[in-house]
């Protein structure tokens, strides 16, 4: 994990617990296979969720699971359909 990746996105998410809860999630939908919101230099999925949460690009609200529903749903939608067209494509290339 990047130090200097953790301080800016602490500055953007103070709470020690919640910047944990949405990078960790973030990292996993990277995971996944979902596309990062920015070109970072590393493959460490941690360090583009802190990045992208540094930058602005992902953020969070307070108010229950509807504002995790929120800021979640577009990119876990994203990733599905993602792993849904790796699927096809990985078919296509092992029948020929």
């Amino acid at each position: 994990m990047n130090n200097s990746y953790l301080e800016r996105a602490k500055k953007a998410i103070p709470d020690p617990q919640i910047l944990s809860i949405v990078a960790g999630k973030r990292a996993r939908q990277l995971a996944w296979g979902a596309r990062p919101m920015l070109k970072c230099d590393t493959a460490n999925h941690l360090d583009i969720a802190l990045l992208e949460i540094a930058e602005g690009k992902l953020y969070y609200t307070e108010g229950g699971e509807e504002a995790e529903v929120d800021i979640f749903a577009e990119i876990t939608e994203s990733t599905k359909d993602d792993a849904k067209t790796a699927k096809k494509a990985k078919k296509g290339k092992s029948k020929e």
